[in-house]
């Protein structure tokens, strides 16, 4: 079916299953360690053999001879293929550097040999017996800050121009102009990339950790010259993804590479020491803005000019993606510049675009608020818009920003809060309170599925939609219970198979919407066909209970099919008119409370709050899961992560999780999340939107204005340390 026009009431808007919480279906499995992860399935092929990979010890250049002979004669060992072995294997369009094959080095720990043997402990020992002579290329970049200075009068084309920024700033009567950081990141998932490949037949399989099947599974075809009909990837559980496993991977190709030269299967997992390099990363930015507003606090210029990493063909990341929406502002300029260096790909992670450019620009409201003598709240509320900025013809379909901005300052407390930076003390803390508005676009993809009706009345639904933990299994579930009138325990649902309709996939906060509405197509041709069966208009079906009224007989669903499954697969694919006519996007605010101590300058987040505008949410357990999930990354980037660049030798040093340093519980306080009742009917027929990049948006910013608040330091280089600021705290009393 097509989208091609808001959604009227519909048979998803009931409430008795879909808007309700409920526990995830797929809890049990992952919390007695029984959900089957890709390099656990031990059971899908006979006689599988391990890889371990060989990666570069150089950031960029050739390799002038691998010495593979001590490796190959090690116990266990089966085989050593190494990239000397092949030309570069073709890349699909969403990977910027090649996976395997040829001489040639483009980043670090680039996969260059995969050592094959009976154990992993084998594997792993043989594999550090490969020696590998390379010709270093004298010119690789390495220093972000650099190549800035070096390209700082380059021409760029501007990414977004409204109006006449420069004079517009040059006659505002209050100016900001501040530059701020971000440094790389890591996806940091639980579950390492990993992969298990068969070839049988001229099939290849794949059992592997991966969130977009169809993406992956046409660049599997494309990496081994296969028609789209021998490759079939399986993808059940996954481990964490926020981007990292939005593409095909070096463990993927690297255990079928192995699998065909062996002709066993082969189980290919990267080493955490070799997922921040190998895999992809938060691209880093520099990022100036400039805000010029009138003596009232309306906004009438806005620039934001944004410097970040990308292998050669890439293009990094686009810090400027929140700031042509979010706020009004007439005059407007926006200039993104990915420089080419040679740091490993930097690629999507969670919010891609917006969570590093919210990182500065929230922090340009609250210092613009400042000059102001303004309540940041109240600065933001004024500089709301209902329109594009860009293009006023555009209304949001829905933006309850304000909403969101009033309902979170009332229940934080926000007119309580420490007004006089450094001014308010517990004990030896200094307490500080801070706030953020977040924004993250509200994109769909079609998405497919196929819905069975058993004999009993069971349903099963299936499509290749990924669970990376935001609880895709649940909300499936609920959408189909809804639709069919039968209880959610009746749903199996089958997720990650490449054998089922090709869905959205988990990626870009379009998921979730996008994936149900993909059920809801496919449950409406199955109530078609049972209006077939009944000899009724589908219009005039009441599903519940497990049973079917029509024309005032009411019929169980049990047997409506016969013996056999009753069978109806559709897909929705979404109109022009979301985009045309209106913008669709998600908003928060975000409010936080720090104590830093007044001696050591240790960081403490004590609560924070999250007021989300998010359309009809499905589920608010599994909602409010993802949300505190990115506030928690949120606060991660805003005091520890940091991918540390070895600038001599292009590679990032603090590539494990004892040198990168992620929030544990002990980092996080109260934290508290409140959905705003509301349904676009702009977004979907069920009328929801993603929630979970929204979650990230925006709270660094908040985190580091809460420390500001706290201490009167203002730091504007993420992570915010303890060496940026320990030497200018306040004098203890």
């Amino acid at each position: 079916m097509r989208f091609d026009q808001p959604a009227d009431p519909n048979a998803a808007d009931q409430g008795r299953v879909l808007g309700r919480p409920h526990a995830r279906i797929d809890g049990p499995l992952k919390t007695t360690g029984t959900a089957p992860y890709a390099y656990e399935r031990h059971d899908v092929a006979v006689g599988q053999l391990v890889g371990y990979p060989v990666v570069s010890a150089i950031a960029k250049g050739r390799i002038k001879a691998m010495d593979t002979r001590a490796a190959e004669a090690a116990p266990g060992v089966v085989a050593v293929i190494t990239t000397l072995d092949r030309e570069p294997l073709p890349k699909a369009r969403m990977n910027v550097v090649h996976l395997f094959g040829g001489r040639d080095i483009q980043h670090y720990h680039q996969a260059i040999a995969v050592v094959v043997a009976e154990t992993f402990e084998q594997a792993r020992a043989a594999a550090a017996l490969v020696r590998t002579d390379y010709h270093q290329d004298p010119d690789a970049r390495f220093d972000l800050a650099a190549e800035r200075r070096a390209h700082q009068d380059d021409e760029v084309e501007p990414a977004s121009r409204v109006g006449d920024f420069d004079s517009a700033f040059q006659a505002a009567p209050v100016k900001l102009d501040a530059t701020y950081s971000t440094p790389g990141q890591c996806h940091a998932q639980m579950e390492p990339h990993a992969s298990i490949a068969q070839w049988k037949d001229g099939t290849l399989t794949l059992w592997t950790a991966n969130q977009m099947v169809a993406w992956s599974r046409k660049a599997l075809a494309k990496a081994f010259d296969l028609p789209l009909e021998k490759v079939r990837l399986d993808s059940p559980y996954i481990g964490g993804g926020f981007g990292a496993k939005l593409f095909l991977r070096a463990d993927a190709v690297l255990a079928a590479v192995a699998a065909r030269a062996t002709g066993r299967p082969v189980k290919v997992a990267l080493p955490r020491p070799m997922i921040a390099n190998n895999a992809t990363h938060r691209g880093l930015t520099i990022q100036r803005l400039r805000i010029g507003a009138n003596e009232d606090g309306r906004i009438t210029a806005i620039g934001h000019d944004n410097t970040t990493n990308t292998p050669p063909g890439g293009g990094g990341e686009e810090a400027t993606i929140p700031t042509e929406h979010f706020y009004a502002g007439a005059n407007r300029l926006l200039v993104h510049r990915p420089l080419e260096m040679h740091l490993p790909e930097s690629n999507a992670m969670r919010a891609p675009g917006d969570t590093a450019g919210q990182m500065a620009l929230e922090v340009a409201m609250d210092e613009m608020a400042e000059k102001l003598h303004m309540d940041p709240v109240a600065f933001r509320v004024l500089n709301d818009t209902q329109v594009d900025p860009g293009n006023p013809e555009r209304r949001f379909s829905q933006r309850h920003f304000v909403e969101c901005l009033e309902r979170g300052a009332r229940e934080f407390g926000w007119s309580k809060r420490n007004r006089t930076p450094g001014g308010r003390r517990d004990g030896v803390w200094l307490v500080g309170h801070g706030m953020a508005g977040a924004y993250r676009g509200s994109p769909a993809q079609a998405s497919g599925a196929r819905v069975t009706l058993k004999p009993d009345a069971r349903v099963r639904v299936e499509t290749d939609m990924t669970d990376i933990g935001t609880g895709s299994y649940t909300i499936i579930a609920q959408t189909a219970a809804e639709m069919l009138g039968v209880p959610l325990e009746a749903v199996q649902v089958s997720l990650g198979d490449s054998d089922s309709p090709v869905s959205a996939g988990s990626g870009g906060q379009w998921g979730a919407a996008s994936a149900t509405a993909g059920v809801y197509a496919a449950c409406l041709a199955l109530r078609e066909r049972i209006a077939e069966r009944l000899g009724a208009e589908p219009g005039d079906l009441a599903f519940e209970d497990g049973q079917v009224r029509h024309g005032g007989e009411t019929t169980p669903l049990a047997g409506i099919g016969g013996d056999g499954d009753l069978v109806a697969e559709d897909r929705i694919e979404f109109g022009d008119f979301r985009d045309k006519d209106y913008v669709l996007a998600t908003f928060a605010s975000h409010f936080v409370e720090v104590g830093v101590h007044a001696y050591t300058g240790e960081i403490r987040v004590r609560r924070m709050l999250a007021v989300c505008d998010a359309g009809r949410i499905l589920n608010p357990i599994t909602a409010r899961s993802q949300v505190i999930g990115g506030m928690t990354m949120g606060v991660g980037a805003a005091l520890m992560e940091e991918l540390k660049v070895d600038t001599r030798y292009g590679f990032f040093a603090t590539h494990d999780l004892a040198s990168y340093e992620v929030p544990v519980h002990a980092d996080i306080g109260e934290q508290q999340v409140i959905f705003l009742d509301g349904e676009d009917p702009c977004s979907s027929p069920l009328k929801a939107k993603g929630v979970g990049e929204l979650g990230i948006c925006g709270v660094s910013a908040a985190v580091a204005n809460a420390v500001y608040n706290a201490t009167g330091v203002r730091v504007r280089d993420y992570p915010i340390t303890l060496d940026k600021f320990l030497d200018r705290l306040p004098r203890p009393a």
